[in-house]
């Protein structure tokens, strides 16, 4: 769809904030460089009813299900089917690189905190022999035609670390061209040098990722993240000079000492950088799961009322500025892949979020790494000196997994159409299974009969529909169809809002 610009798509949102009162708590946020169905409506007491700990469905089953159970002999059974044939579908490699200099207080990622850089050697050497190992399992040669480096901080690593652990994955995997092939990194800007983008670029990378949280002196001080504002922009400003295709910002709402109006501030200045993609994270403050969030102040948290006027003020910053709402909390540019995906109904959910590439398998590579392959997942092992000394035995590190029933693969469907497009049809699901949506699912709508009664969705014999009022809402909707649900501790999810 043509973009009509932000100066269009700012005039189109002051008519329509005209019709409601200042003190409004119920309002339509509209971008105009989105179908008309994607208006979001902003009903803050709907929103403050519904906000619920729950799953953030990078897949179904989360990895909760997982068990012990599943063995090594199953995943390379899963490996050798979902390889066999000529429609055999391309790769995404994930590589978990966990080391960080120093810790940032909000983080729930697997992580090792050390400024001894030699301690990333002997996990790169185990890191690399996964990589043969994973390459071994696949009788076929199959393309590679996304890669991601999380962690962590793989900017950790060094140059000659970096180069070596590149060209390792491509002399047993085989990468598409830069052209065809989509390979990210995450990036710590504290942990770049002058040369850092340059290099990333010559190795193969073509987009990168970079947290920014907060540029607010006082919430990077609360949080043990100190970083600039001019540091931030140098290494924007050396990624598109090197010539990376894609930029993403991570921001966090909810942190310490936040107000509306000092992440005004930061969401006016990351507008201005203009990157292709922003993320708008809820912090979720589970200092009993994570050790080093207890080193946050909890008293220093905005409110409910202050982070629910966070996340409204900052969407209508985001959709006036011309980004497309993605889902949850994703925003892109409306020439932007993700977007564009969307638009075309092609778009995705995996572990690592929206994609575009999601009718490939994924091998998760690194310690605590995620993998899904065909109609299974898997996880290495969580503990570096177990994911070490299973390598060191020449085996996969594989710790559990699961293997999808048929009732799985069903509602991950439904799950992810909801999720991606904010639609479900019957039809297809029935194309795609053999069954009768409505019957198989009729406990389900059942339950939706309140959602619909409070104007998040819309369903009628053809599928359902999640209106503008329910977007932001849309983790509530998935869970009325997870059967696991029920028996999973809320303790051990996030806040929707």
């Amino acid at each position: 769809m043509r973009n009509t610009g932000p100066a269009t798509t700012t005039s189109i949102v002051t008519q329509v904030r005209r019709q409601w009162s200042n003190d409004s708590e119920t309002r339509p946020i509209r971008n105009t460089a989105m179908t008309p169905q994607a208006t979001l409506v902003f009903d803050a007491d709907l929103l403050r009813r519904y906000d619920r700990a729950g799953p953030r469905y990078t897949s179904y089953p989360t990895a909760l299900e997982f068990h012990p159970d599943f063995s090594l002999a199953d995943y390379r059974r899963c490996a050798s089917d979902a390889g066999s044939g000529a429609d055999s579908r391309d790769l995404s490699l994930y590589l978990h690189l966990p080391f960080c200099a120093t810790v940032c207080y909000y983080c729930a990622c697997n992580k090792i905190i050390t400024k001894n850089r030699a301690r990333a050697i002997p996990y790169l050497d185990s890191l690399q022999r996964e990589i043969e190992l994973q390459a071994a399992c696949f009788t076929a040669p199959r393309r590679v035609s996304q890669l991601h480096w999380g962690g962590g901080t793989p900017t950790y690593l060094n140059p000659e670390q970096m180069r070596s652990l590149m060209a390792t994955t491509r002399a047993h995997f085989d990468l598409a061209d830069d052209a065809s092939g989509e390979y990210s990194i995450e990036i710590d800007p504290r942990e770049t040098h002058d040369d850092t983008m340059a290099i990333l670029r010559e190795i193969g990378f073509n987009r990168v990722s970079m947290g920014v949280q907060d540029f607010d002196p006082q919430v990077q001080l609360a949080v043990n993240r100190i970083q600039s504002e001019a540091c931030t922009l140098a290494v924007i400003d050396a990624a598109r000079a090197s010539g990376f295709r894609s930029i993403n910002i991570d921001l966090i709402y909810g942190l310490p000492h936040q107000t509306c109006r000092s992440f005004r501030h930061t969401v006016d200045r990351i507008v201005a950088i203009g990157p292709d993609r922003i993320s708008v994270f809820n912090y979720a403050h589970l200092p009993a799961r994570f050790k080093v969030q207890r080193q946050i102040d909890a008293r220093a948290l905005p409110d409910a009322a202050e982070k629910l006027a966070i996340l409204r003020q900052t969407t209508e910053q985001l959709l006036d500025a011309g980004y497309c709402y993605i889902g949850m909390d994703h925003f892109a540019k409306p020439e932007d892949e993700l977007a564009i995906a969307q638009r075309e109904r092609k778009l995705t959910r995996n572990f690592q979020g929206y994609s575009t590439h999601g009718d490939c398998d994924l091998i998760g590579l690194g310690v605590t790494a995620i993998g899904a392959i065909g109609n299974c997942y898997y996880q290495n092992a969580r503990d570096i000196d177990t994911y070490s000394a299973a390598i060191a035995a020449g085996r996969l590190p594989i710790e559990r997994g699961l293997e999808l029933s048929e009732d799985d693969r069903i509602r991950r469907h439904v799950i992810s159409e909801l999720i991606c497009h904010f639609s479900l049809d019957f039809d297809a699901v029935r194309r795609l299974f053999g069954i009768d949506a409505r019957r198989y699912f009729a406990r389900e709508i059942a339950a939706l009969m309140s959602f619909q009664d409070d104007g998040l969705v819309s369903i009628s014999d053809t599928g359902i529909d999640v209106t503008p009022r329910g977007r932001l809402l849309i983790r509530n909707i998935c869970m009325t169809f997870d059967r696991y649900l029920a028996s999973a501790p809320e303790t051990k999810f996030s806040k929707v809002i």
